[in-house]
């Protein structure tokens, strides 16, 4: 009976660390990188809306994870982060907020991520991630970024500005 009892706590803690090792073994990151075109504009418009169509490729990216769409249980953005390419001296220095939300066809929009401050001289800002459940966004075969900003000044030339954003998905094993 004694051994029973001091059995029982250790097949306990090795059923927890199998089914932490499982989801670890289920779990992997999505990456998507998009460019944001973003129009020059001799006046300061408040707020600036732009839709973005990604294209996710959804089933591939499943599949090269050994799952499918069926088994993804749960996605969530972990990094998006926003990146001026053109002109390579450009800065957010135009930008006071962003915020970027994410929808298909079918789906309803909802927030992505947002930063509210801006921090001036820097080509490249992290977003916050919204902790919105994105599994529908990411099964489907493409998805809208729509980014709306607030602008403190005139954008004298086209920007050119790459989206980066880093989605984790965990699949269900059966």
């Amino acid at each position: 009976m004694k051994k029973v009892l001091l059995l029982a706590p250790l097949f306990l803690l090795l059923g927890i660390m199998s089914c932490k090792k499982i989801n670890e073994l289920l779990t992997f990151n999505v990456d998507y990188s998009q460019n944001i075109k973003i129009p020059a504009s001799p006046v300061v418009t408040v707020p600036v809306i732009l839709p973005v169509p990604v294209t996710t490729n959804a089933e591939q990216t499943f599949k090269n994870n050994n799952t499918n769409a069926d088994l993804v249980k749960d996605v969530s953005l972990t990094k998006f982060t926003l990146t001026i390419t053109d002109p390579s001296a450009a800065n957010f220095d135009f930008l006071n907020n962003i915020s970027i939300s994410i929808g298909t066809d079918q789906n309803d929009i909802v927030p992505l991520a947002s930063l509210a401050q801006v921090p001036k001289g820097v080509s490249s800002i992290e977003l916050t991630p919204s902790g919105a459940k994105l599994d529908k966004y990411l099964k489907a075969p493409s998805y809208t970024l729509h980014t709306q900003a607030t602008v403190n000044s005139t954008i004298g030339k086209e920007v050119t500005v790459r989206a980066d954003s880093r989605f984790k998905v965990t699949a269900d094993p059966l």
